[in-house]
């Protein structure tokens, strides 16, 4: 299995069909934690294995492994249809990464695990000539505003997933 960010004691690598049940749980958890938040997002069904399946079919799923898995995230250096309109206004013009569907296993939380994700998909963004690196997140989910905003995001506006479901975007310029 090819690594494709090594720490000292764990990696990140793009996703196989075998990771499913435990990006399951991991995305379970995360659904968990934000209904007892009171946050209605990924109250409805999604994401579901069809999502996360589709995701690794497509070379965009990654997860965070020491041994067991401890966090899945979506990720790819490519124009998301949904970031197309925005109101408000992208701090960067150009090519940009995204990142949608992230968690970190519960046991795991806190301990920087989801901020190692966001360095690969920096690094990434570099070595692809994006320009930035976009996320976006519900308005209630406080937990996940504050630590984009604590990692050097901006709030950049609202965008609409599906042209209906708004969502607050950020945008982190990436430093060449």
């Amino acid at each position: 299995m090819r690594i494709v960010f090594d720490y000292n004691r764990f990696m990140i690598r793009k996703a196989v069909r075998n990771d499913i049940d435990e990006m399951i749980r991991i995305i379970d958890q995360a659904k968990a934690y934000l209904k007892e938040q009171g946050v209605d997002q990924w109250q409805d069904g999604y994401p579901n294995k069809e999502v996360l399946l589709e995701d690794i079919k497509q070379g965009y799923s990654y997860v965070l492994e020491d041994g067991p898995i401890l966090g899945t995230m979506c990720f790819k250096v490519a124009d998301d249809p949904d970031y197309v309109r925005i109101d408000g206004k992208w701090l960067c013009e150009g090519s940009y990464g995204v990142i949608h569907r992230i968690a970190i296993d519960d046991k795991y939380k806190g301990e920087g695990r989801a901020r190692e994700f966001l360095e690969y998909a920096i690094k990434a963004c570099r070595e692809s000539h994006a320009v930035s690196l976009r996320i976006d997140t519900h308005q209630d989910n406080h937990s996940m505003r504050r630590f984009l905003e604590k990692n050097g995001f901006i709030e950049c506006g609202m965008i609409y997933i599906g042209g209906v479901s708004p969502r607050i975007a950020y945008e982190r310029c990436v430093e060449y």
